[in-house]
């Protein structure tokens, strides 16, 4: 008996490398899961690269951009501030305004599922548009923290790669083509429409979402996405307490 339980606890081969097996199952997943949005990512990227070398920048200047800034709608807003050389503070308060939504995203996003300082970091770091949209979703519910940092480095790497090769490639794109800055918006029409789609039980949150921009658009529309983001907090904040107060009433 004790010779079978000290062959039993003693560690072998396969269980050794079952982390390692583990993540490399997790990476195949979030390829799988991240491989629509980062399809859309590589035309994209490839259009801000474009725009750089158009605006007069050198091609490095669209892959340091991407791989340490890596707020697309700001780094398209960049690329004008500093063409214009714009002050500091104004690129710091544009940056503020244009990616102060995150500070909501981070409200439902599964960062406590991310294991260890560094995974953390990156993770709030690499935290997008796409990279919410997706782990947002029903059946991302389950995922563990390995599927989510990697579906979000994958997302990060679509980016990089496409910027890169949009700007090598920027002087074969004809300078007189317009609309590669509609790309982006493009992208987000789309998340939005799929996840209006998953979501069709729960009709009043897009409404919700659009009236706060509406409202936001009429009354402050210099700082829209600020306010109308802070509109929607209130709304749903205040749906949640009186869905809690019906529930506790019945």
């Amino acid at each position: 008996m004790g010779i079978r339980t000290a062959v039993a606890d003693r560690p072998t081969a396969f269980d050794a490398s079952t982390p390692a097996r583990r993540g490399r199952s997790e990476a195949r997943r979030a390829f799988e899961e991240s491989a629509a949005v980062g399809l859309g990512f590589i035309p994209l990227g490839v259009a801000f690269g474009a725009l750089v070398t158009q605006s007069g920048l050198d091609w490095w200047w669209a892959a340091l951009s991407s791989a340490l800034i890596y707020g697309g709608s700001f780094e398209f807003l960049l690329i004008g501030l500093v063409g214009a050389a714009a002050p500091l503070a104004t690129v710091a308060v544009t940056a503020f305004l244009v990616n102060v939504r995150h500070v909501f995203y981070a409200l439902s996003f599964p960062l406590h599922r991310v294991r260890g300082r560094l995974g953390k970091a990156y993770s709030t770091f690499a935290l997008t548009d796409e990279a919410y949209a997706l782990t947002g979703t029903a059946g991302a519910r389950a995922w563990p923290g390995q599927r989510v940092l990697w579906v979000q480095l994958l997302l990060h790497l679509y980016w990089v790669g496409g910027a890169t090769a949009g700007a090598l490639l920027g002087a074969l794109i004809p300078d007189g083509v317009v609309g590669l800055e509609f790309a982006l918006t493009a992208l987000f029409t789309v998340l939005a429409l799929d996840a209006v789609r998953e979501r069709r039980h729960d009709l009043p949150t897009p409404l919700l979402a659009l009236l706060s921009a509406l409202l936001a658009w009429v009354v402050a529309p210099d700082r829209l996405l600020l306010v109308a983001f802070a509109l929607f907090t209130a709304a749903l904040l205040a749906r949640h307490v009186a869905t809690r107060r019906e529930a506790g009433r019945a």
